[in-house]
């Protein structure tokens, strides 16, 4: 009697879990269909989706074994999420680069953390081993955020007309608010480098006018052919050492005060409201353009976020389609962030697709080749 019992409460409670986390899962996968400013909250289930996936793993491969019906609670939540979980998590065995096509347009982004700038006295060898990087890589099209340089002394640390000359990619736009100087030579901002003319250039600027209130397009000409290429960072969550460390900390350890906990969500919530604003001027922008689009950048944010979805809405994300696994690019306190994106139009196809794991930024560059359709 005692055991039938047990027994019974124990099943409910497995079936309650896994209802619940199948419920959070759908959630984690469609938070963009929220508006981000009244259902900010919901950002944290999107951050989550990776683990409650691997909850539901498990739950469908222990009913698969106790009870096998109890199974579909899984299957049927993956069934609902089967798009989002080709953005969340890559399968395609062809993965990585070899020989480039010919034919195709290898483009590069990378948040490139201000080039080491403050590290360059101490240590000038790891500017020196990311341009390397970026040489062996040999992109026709560049996109950097968090780029700290300088296009007007010749005698800065990252002077942009050297630096383009050692990349061999000669046509370049450097966007930055000149009133964010880093140290009277650099400014700060964003930069597409470009083997091919640039035939138009732009810096889009809204308020407040800060870093993250800016993004940039460029119009580049390949041999008659005329592509729009945008380069955005989005909203960062600003979170300094101490945030950090708070958000690394374990849950028991004593210490952990409201205060900080307050701070930690205010940012949070700031992160996805302007992002969203800034990814509606975006789209925009996008929607404008009469050249086949492709958008690189920094989001901020992780696969099946509303900036990951609404840029990516009539758009093919290149990780998605030829990398694998979780493609994580932010070396920061979490090993799920694919924060970084190769996006391109029906205009374009992916034919190959990296990431570059060596840790010389906080970011991984993400390297694409690809080929206008004919």
């Amino acid at each position: 009697m005692g055991k039938g019992i047990f027994r019974r409460i124990t099943k409910t409670f497995l079936i309650s879990i896994n209802v619940v986390l199948a419920l959070l899962f759908i959630l984690s996968c469609y938070t963009y269909l929220f508006n981000q400013e009244k259902f900010w909250m919901l950002g944290f289930v999107t951050l989550g989706s990776f683990f409650l996936l691997l909850g539901l793993l498990f739950f469908l491969i222990f009913w698969l074994f106790a009870k096998p019906l109890l199974s579909f609670i899984s299957v049927i939540a993956l069934s609902i999420c089967i798009t989002p979980l080709q953005h969340l998590f890559a399968i395609n065995l062809d993965n990585g680069l070899e020989r480039k096509d010919q034919d195709a347009i290898r483009v590069m982004t990378w948040n490139v953390e201000h080039f080491k700038i403050l590290e360059h006295k101490d240590h000038p060898e790891i500017k020196t081993e990311m341009l390397q990087l970026i040489q062996d890589y040999a992109p026709d099209v560049a996109c950097f955020q968090e780029m700290v340089g300088s296009n007007a002394y010749s005698d800065a640390i990252n002077y942009l007309p050297a630096m383009a000359r050692s990349l061999d990619m000669p046509f370049m736009h450097y966007a930055y608010n000149p009133k964010l100087d880093f140290d009277g030579k650099h400014h700060f901002g964003l930069i597409v480098f470009s083997k091919w003319p640039i035939v138009n250039e732009q810096m889009v600027s809204t308020a407040p006018y800060d870093y993250n209130s800016i993004f940039q397009y460029v119009d580049i000409l390949k041999e008659g052919d005329t592509m729009r290429v945008f380069n955005v960072h989005l909203q960062s969550l600003k979170f300094n050492q101490e945030n950090l460390n708070y958000l690394e900390e374990p849950l028991e350890k004593e210490g952990r005060d409201l205060k900080k906990s307050l701070g930690v969500m205010q940012k949070f919530k700031m992160g996805y409201v302007k992002r969203q604003r800034q990814v509606d001027i975006i789209t925009k922008s996008m929607s404008e353009s009469p050249y086949p689009n492709m958008l690189c950048g920094d989001f901020n944010d992780v696969p099946n976020s509303y900036a990951y979805h609404a840029i990516g809405k009539n758009m093919h994300n290149a990780f998605a389609e030829k990398g694998f696994g979780l493609g994580r690019t932010y070396l920061g306190f979490s090993p799920t962030l694919r924060i970084d994106n190769i996006f391109h139009g029906h205009a374009f196809k992916a034919l190959q697709c990296e990431r570059a794991v060596k840790k010389l930024s906080d970011h991984l560059p993400v390297i694409v080749d690809l080929k206008l359709n004919d």
